[in-house]
């Protein structure tokens, strides 16, 4: 087990408290590598990359000041769920998530993604009409680039108005081949 401090800290020994604590494993999916992240409360992030070292590096500028512990016992469970729902969406992802980190709005939009039904997608335009903000289109794609609970907030659902796909920040390809898997169930 390696531990990684995303703050340093002098050599005397120090007791962080279990809220500072985020176990995190890096497993193997068909779309790439995948990192969970899991705080008391529940999975903070899911992110999904080529390079494990940019996943950590990612991980540590999402959650600065925390503990970051790889624990791979820990969150043997969480990978296979998630490595599950890649190869067979209709099963579902239901893991506890934690969602502080957003902002008010970015929550609220992170909710509405948690609405959309596996294989459907919606646009930009039309999930910031469903929260009220008929002009706020950006702010919609604003919240979903912040998103680090790929899957679990499932922005990946969301499209530009002519339907075409538009940046993703787990990379475009791998939005394609999640829409795609999800429209064969």
């Amino acid at each position: 087990m390696s531990l990684m401090q995303t703050q340093t800290t002098a050599p005397t020994a120090t007791v962080h408290n279990a809220l500072d604590t985020i176990a995190y494993a890096i497993g193997e999916s068909p779309i790439g590598k995948i990192l969970a992240a899991r705080s008391q409360i529940g999975v903070c992030a899911i992110m999904i990359g080529s390079d494990a070292d940019a996943l950590e590096r990612d991980l540590g500028d999402r959650f600065p000041g925390k503990v970051l512990v790889e624990d791979e016992a820990a969150l043997r469970d969480d990978l296979a769920a998630i490595a599950r729902f890649i190869e067979m969406p209709g099963v579902g992802l239901d893991l506890p998530l934690d969602l502080r980190q957003g902002t008010p709005f970015q929550q609220r939009v992170w909710e509405a993604l948690r609405g959309i039904p596996c294989g459907a997608t919606i646009t930009y335009t039309a999930l910031a009409r469903r929260l009220g903000q008929p002009n706020g289109a950006r702010a919609v794609a604003t919240a979903c680039a912040a998103n680090a609970i790929a899957l679990g907030i499932p922005c990946h659902r969301v499209v530009r108005a002519d339907g075409t796909l538009s940046g993703y920040r787990w990379g475009v390809e791998r939005k394609r081949a999640l829409i795609d898997k999800e429209a064969t169930i």
